[in-house]
């Protein structure tokens, strides 16, 4: 189970955003931090890229796994 991984999550542009996706992945055990700037979220805590994912899909934000 991997300690980081960084999600590119494109359509993430504000203040809301954020929220949202931080009470999507508050959830399953996730810190997240922001660059809101380079519209990525760094995901830690023990939580699998996939399911965080899913949590993000699931509210409208698709994201993908950045490589390390």
């Amino acid at each position: 189970m991997p300690d980081a991984f960084t999600l590119s999550v494109p359509d993430m542009s504000c203040g809301h955003c954020r929220a949202s996706i931080d009470a999507a992945l508050t959830p399953l055990g996730a810190k997240a931090s922001f660059d809101m700037e380079q519209r990525r979220v760094t995901v830690a805590g023990a939580v699998q890229p996939d399911a965080a994912i899913a949590a993000l899909d699931a509210i409208g934000f698709p994201a993908e796994t950045l490589p390390a």
